[in-house]
């Protein structure tokens, strides 16, 4: 019987070329290899001659990617990071059953360490491991396998799913309510945001009209929690996920000034939300597997106290 497949070029011939792409020079390409440049440079022209296709064009010292290379690139990356996770989790067998999460800390305590004993009971051999960095994970270095991440779905070549929309409500301490009634006043006072994606408060204002060069002071901080007790403190105005921004006005320690269903209109590209995210090659491990379809079935809009 015929096959359909296309045949594989030479594995030392991609080695090379993943190198060499990576290092952006041949020099550097043979330096990692532990071979000569023109060793490198040999294997190159073999996978060209194989692909019919010019890989690199030569800049004096310096190699630049063709389009072609930039495409065959994503795959041969993703390819050898498959190959690897693949040895690692057959020759070494505590990973075998391991699954080790990154997840936004304010995901984390509200909603996903409620739900943690139902995935344990769907899968009670996995041995779950969990850290809580605000920042996306480099999942090869940090050992990660999968993540939970606050942002707007653009993770790059990186698989990502959304769990959940986290709509803001504008808050404030209710000593500065009262100089707050129209969003033009926003421009009066400290905006509180997000480090990690201070565009939240362009979009926003945007789509309240108000002008970016109205706006007076502005304060970041690294996680909601820490923006949230801001807010209490009068320090600004915050941005305030809804279900805390409910509880918080119900208690009379927040106040929404302008209102507590402004933001729902808001283009849902401008929209954050918690993403589930991981390299593709990690979704064919059976654990991870399993923990991002339990997670994708979660209504998680039904928020755990």
């Amino acid at each position: 019987m015929t096959s359909n497949r296309f045949r594989l070029p030479p594995l030392n011939a991609l080695k090379a070329f993943h190198a060499a792409a990576r290092h952006g020079s041949i020099r550097g390409a043979a330096d990692e290899l532990l071979v000569t440049p023109q060793a490198v440079s040999q294997q190159i022209k073999l996978l060209e001659d194989t692909l019919q296709v010019t890989l690199f064009e030569r800049r004096g010292r310096t190699i630049e990617p063709t389009d072609a290379a930039i495409l065959l690139g994503r795959y041969v990356e993703a390819g050898f990071d498959e190959l690897a996770e693949g040895v690692r989790r057959v020759t070494q067998k505590k990973y075998q059953n391991r699954i080790t999460l990154n997840v936004s800390p304010y995901f984390a305590t509200r909603y996903l360490l409620p739900r943690l004993e139902s995935f344990r009971e769907c899968v009670p051999q996995s041995d779950l491991r969990m850290t809580t960095m605000v920042e996306t994970p480099d999942f090869k270095r940090d050992d990660i396998d999968v993540a939970v991440q606050w942002g707007y779905g653009d993770w790059g070549d990186l698989d990502s799913r959304l769990l959940l929309r986290d709509h803001k409500v504008i808050c404030c301490a209710p000593e500065l309510a009262a100089r707050i009634n129209t969003p033009q006043d926003l421009g009066q006072h400290r905006l509180l945001h997000p480090v990690l994606q201070n565009s939240l408060w362009r979009d926003i204002l945007k789509f309240l009209n108000v002008e970016m060069s109205e706006i007076t002071s502005e304060l970041a901080f690294h996680d909601a929690a820490t923006m949230r007790r801001a807010t209490m403190s009068a320090m600004g105005v915050g941005l305030i996920s809804r279900n805390d921004a409910t509880v918080d006005i119900q208690a009379g320690n927040l106040v929404a000034p302008l209102g507590e269903d402004l933001l729902l209109s808001l283009p849902e590209e401008n929209v954050p939300g918690f993403y589930l995210v991981c390299p593709r090659a990690h979704r064919r491990v059976e654990g991870i597997r399993q923990f991002c379809t339990w997670s994708e079935a979660q209504n998680w809009n039904d928020a755990q106290d």
